[in-house]
């Protein structure tokens, strides 16, 4: 019942907001449309406690630098953004172009100021995150990234791809880890959600200077390990570290699928 009640309540708000928000973007300036969006976010996590019975629980926010940065998450729910979104007045993030066959969704895309990259990588890609990465740069706004470019059951993982590092490369900004056990209660884009109390917890801060493999094996090494921590303290059992990585047909069937970048 409660799982038939939230999807009810998000194609509600979804459907509702993203008319706003379509309308509010043909006014000038990208306040009226972020205005819209934030409060559809705050709308969307309030849902999903009071009516899916998810509560978000925040960790961490005390080690977040200050000015602009790069916050690189572990994607295991489309839950993901909502609850991210909600603990910054102004966040940039990268998404997949598959966002955009939506009807007027990407137009709001491009007024909020979205980082929209090609799903299937390469160049061009990495082009997108530079240019409009810079652009979030100079604004002084944070970006949020999902570095594997899937949604991951619990328990698996995507292999982390260079875009991340281009950015923070590129950008000089440093990279904040993010790890979330949302997904035992909201898993990937399913119908069903769990009850109980989900942890989003902010990692130290990857400073600037490493290079391309250093930093991808620590940021991996980082979001793998703590997620695994806070999955198996929602549980109640000991750490899992053994995490099954997905081969590459598999990673690029989810793309297929149609899986946020």
């Amino acid at each position: 019942m409660r799982s038939f009640a939230f999807a009810v309540a998000y194609w509600a708000l979804s459907i509702g907001y993203g008319l706003t928000a379509a309308l509010a973007a043909l006014i000038p300036g990208r306040d009226a449309t972020a205005a819209v969006i934030r409060a559809y976010v705050r709308r969307m996590v309030q849902a999903m406690c009071v009516v899916a019975g998810i509560r978000i629980q925040v960790r961490g926010k005390d080690r977040l630098p200050t000015g602009a940065f790069i916050i690189a998450s572990k994607h295991q729910s489309w839950g993901d953004g909502f609850a991210t979104y909600d603990q910054f007045e102004d966040l940039a993030f990268v998404t997949g172009d598959h966002l955009e066959k939506f009807p007027l969704l990407g137009t709001v895309l491009r007024k909020l100021g979205a980082i929209v990259v090609n799903n299937c990588g390469g160049r061009e890609a990495r082009d997108s995150l530079k240019q409009s990465g810079a652009t979030a740069h100079r604004e002084g706004r944070r970006i949020l990234i999902y570095p594997e470019g899937n949604l991951a059951k619990v328990g698996e993982k995507f292999r982390y791809r260079s875009g991340v590092w281009h950015m923070y490369r590129d950008l000089d900004m440093p990279v904040v880890p993010l790890a979330s056990n949302l997904g035992l209660f909201w898993p990937q884009e399913a119908y069903e959600k769990r009850p109980g109390t989900a942890t989003l917890e902010f990692l130290d801060p990857i400073p600037t200077g490493l290079g391309k493999e250093e930093f991808l094996s620590r940021l991996e090494a980082v979001v793998e390990e703590k997620t695994a921590e806070l999955i198996a303290e929602a549980r109640g059992g000991p750490v899992i570290p053994n995490v099954r990585v997905l081969a590459p047909d598999e990673a690029a069937r989810a793309r297929t699928a149609g899986a946020t970048a």
